[in-house]
């Protein structure tokens, strides 16, 4: 595993301003458990006062908009995610690519739009069930990574993140064996080395997505080359968070 442990809370639509006190004690928790790398990405409403209220854990984004300005009703530039205290941005989630039909292409432009505002990236890629019954999972999600990725330079593990998602895990409860979800992430790392070369691309974090909860995060962050956890609905609450937390702080050195 490259690094401490990333367990990166995803709030999606979720969080008015009742919900700072999750944040608060999230980020009082994870300052006794510096074993492990905590972040929230909360609703862009949440942004800034998230940013305000936390000190030991990141702060980011779920999505960004590829243009720097212009006439964007309703959209948010990197820049903008960035000034409301943004570090990172998840981009090309399954819920972007299929409810807002995000191709490819324009992940990829998302991601050169956020790293050149100076944010890091947390770069999605999954499979739906269909494709998985197929047998072609991996090289669906190679080639999908490969299409989405923008074009990195120097120290890669300083910007990028890889999160694997297949889409039929997300919120339904269902969980690939870890058997399944270690011969993906191994795929992913294949890639990477390909891409970056071995030493610059160990650096790189590859999470697990798909209904992580207390009960299953031990088994699943110990799979082979899992560097953490995106987690959805279980990251909306301290307690359950945490004990995702725990979990990752708690995995052999």
């Amino acid at each position: 595993m490259a690094e401490r442990p990333y367990i990166v809370g995803n709030w999606k639509m979720n969080g008015t301003r009742s919900m700072l006190s999750e944040a608060r004690a999230i980020d009082r928790a994870s300052q006794r458990l510096m074993k492990v790398e905590v972040a929230l990405a909360p609703p862009f409403t949440l942004l800034h006062a998230v940013h305000k209220e936390v000190q030991q854990i990141g702060v980011g984004a779920q999505d960004c908009h590829p243009g720097e300005d212009g006439a964007f009703t309703g959209d948010v530039s990197a820049s903008m995610v960035l000034d409301a205290g943004a570090k990172f941005v998840i981009l090309g989630h399954s819920e972007r690519r299929q409810a807002h039909g995000e191709d490819d292409a324009l992940v990829k432009a998302k991601a050169t739009a956020a790293l050149n505002a100076g944010l890091r990236i947390i770069l999605c890629c999954g499979e739906s069930e269909e494709i998985r019954d197929a047998g072609e999972a991996e090289q669906f999600v190679i080639d999908q990574l490969k299409a989405s990725m923008p074009k990195i330079s120097g120290n890669v593990g300083e910007v990028l993140t890889v999160a694997y998602e297949p889409i039929w895990a997300i919120g339904t409860g269902r969980t690939p064996t870890a058997d399944d979800i270690g011969s993906m992430h191994r795929a992913i790392r294949a890639l990477l080395v390909e891409l970056y070369g071995e030493e610059t691309s160990a650096a790189v974090r590859i999470l697990y997505g798909g209904s992580v909860n207390p009960g299953n995060a031990t088994e699943l962050l110990g799979a082979d080359e899992v560097g953490g956890a995106l987690v959805g609905g279980a990251s909306l609450t301290a307690e359950s968070f945490l004990g995702i937390v725990l979990a990752a702080a708690d995995l052999p050195d």
